[in-house]
């Protein structure tokens, strides 16, 4: 589960991490009450102003409808205003949305870093993720931090430097201080990247995250170490022992089909091909995605509606698969082992009659327990629905359907 950058800061905090701070903003009017807040409380006239949605590349990407950037600095209150009308309801495209981009619905209003002090200022790049061939976590990071890391890994892949943490000893004090020495730093900005480090490791477990991204981590002029934007994703599968963070869900930035499945406890992930398809268990649905691309089609769909299939999720899967105009054909392909296919085959016949006439060819392969009582009630039924025991033969059959 994604989180915005407001949310993962104010969580960051929890765990004393430093980090910018700023007023998440649904209006302008907002926006013009959290920049007066900004510039009596750290006394500069500039604020930052960034587009709150799930995607990276906010600082190059482009607002459809203004052309504006996803990040913008305000020099004053005219200009806050001025952005902010032009940053709220726009569509934000980036180089992760898509050209279909992401509709702004908030917004930071964020302090100004970039102030004057003793010594120079500094970017770097830090993110914590789980290394699943290795079975650890493993910081990376960089001394060259900013809009450009993703060039920064693509060409010179030896500024990208990496720690590994075992879990469970955790990150030990050596390994933040030579993460602190990789980036140069020495004295109070040593020591401070030491304690940064440490703390946002604690924060990585405590949340149980599957993924914490800081860029910039910003040193400041007087050498504090700030979290500037933060990614933060968690782990679906600990919410049950987070309520607090599952209550933070954003369901306005995923994709509504996938939402209402949920809604069904069907696994469902959209894909950009031809043939929907209904599978019971995620290895069958893998194979079933191979044979439909082997038949010829393209998979529009994951679908796994489990080991309790009935009338109510196989008519629910069929709503979500119809909702998708590029779909030619339906597949419905499912063993027998927990669920009974006879009582599978009745459910697809009840959804077909609750739904009306639909225009498209659907196919049922089902394999198991009452295969063939299964089959009798579909070729009986009256409906236009194909039935195969084979997946040599439903192959056949979508290979037809979107021929």
């Amino acid at each position: 589960m994604n989180l915005h950058e407001y949310q993962a800061k104010e969580l960051l905090k929890k765990y004393n991490v430093p980090v910018q701070e700023g007023y998440a903003c649904n209006t302008p009017h907002e926006a013009e009450e959290a920049y007066r807040q900004i510039k009596t409380q750290y006394g500069s006239n500039f604020a930052v102003l960034k587009a709150q949605i799930h995607a990276g590349g906010r600082g190059k990407g482009k607002v459809k409808e203004t052309g504006i950037n996803g990040v913008k600095v305000a020099k004053s209150g005219e200009e806050v205003t001025e952005f902010s009308q032009k940053l709220l309801g726009g569509t934000l495209v980036t180089i992760q949305t898509g050209e279909e981009g992401k509709v702004i619905n908030k917004i930071l209003v964020a302090q100004d870093m970039y102030y004057d002090g003793p010594s120079e200022r500094k970017e770097f790049y830090l993110s914590i993720l789980l290394d699943r061939s290795l079975g650890q976590n493993v910081i990376m990071y960089s001394t060259e931090g900013g809009m450009d890391i993703e060039e920064v890994a693509h060409n010179t892949p030896d500024k990208i430097f990496k720690e590994w943490v075992h879990p469970a000893g955790g990150l030990e004090p050596f390994q933040a201080r030579k993460i602190a020495f990789n980036f140069g730093l020495s004295g109070d900005a040593f020591k401070n990247c030491v304690r940064f480090v440490t703390n946002l490791y604690k924060a990585y477990q405590g949340l149980e995250c599957s993924m914490l991204e800081i860029n910039p981590l910003f040193k400041t002029a007087d050498n504090k170490m700030v979290a500037v934007d933060c990614k933060m994703g968690l782990d679906e599968n600990a919410l049950m022992r987070h309520p607090d963070l599952s209550a933070m869900r954003d369901l306005s930035e995923e994709d509504p089909t996938e939402v209402e499945a949920a809604k069904y406890n069907l696994n469902f992930v959209k894909l950009d091909g031809n043939v929907g398809c209904m599978v019971n268990g995620a290895g069958l649905a893998m194979a079933t995605m191979d044979m439909i691309k082997l038949s010829g089609g393209e998979p529009a769909n994951f679908l796994d509606v489990g080991g309790t299939a009935n009338a109510q999720t196989v008519e629910a899967g069929f709503k979500i698969i119809l909702k998708d105009p590029n779909v030619k054909a339906i597949l419905i392909n499912i063993f027998g082992g927990i669920v009974r296919c006879d009582r599978v085959a009745q459910g697809v016949i009840d959804a077909y009659k609750n739904l009306g006439n639909i225009h498209i060819p659907i196919i049922v392969r089902l394999q198991g327990t009452n295969a063939e009582e299964a089959k009798k009630l579909i070729d009986e039924s009256g409906l236009k629905v194909q039935s195969a025991i084979l997946l040599s033969e439903a192959a056949d059959l979508v290979k037809k359907a979107v021929a």
